[in-house]
């Protein structure tokens, strides 16, 4: 592998990465720090794990007017997620 890495290929590492069913908790943070080095925004991927543990989200949901709130089941934090309305 190429020691240096343009950003169009990076956006594919990202993206072939969050194509997988599972992954583990390190694997995460590696593909953090790259999307950070190469200026990636991970937008819509960061509702897929927890902010505080970074295993993949599954748990408890909450829904009100403004926010979707999920209870990690790991470490039980609450990620919140602003509702855009209509």
């Amino acid at each position: 592998m190429k020691s240096k890495l343009s950003k169009t290929e990076a956006q594919g590492i990202v993206d072939k990465f969050f194509k997988r069913k599972d992954w583990r908790v390190d694997e995460l943070k590696k593909l953090k720090r790259l999307a950070m080095k190469h200026h990636i925004s991970l937008k819509e991927y960061k509702r897929l794990f927890c902010k505080k543990c970074l295993n993949p989200l599954n748990g408890k949901t909450r829904i009100t007017k403004t926010y979707k709130t999920i209870v990690c089941k790991h470490c039980n934090y609450a990620n919140k997620r602003k509702i855009m309305p209509f």
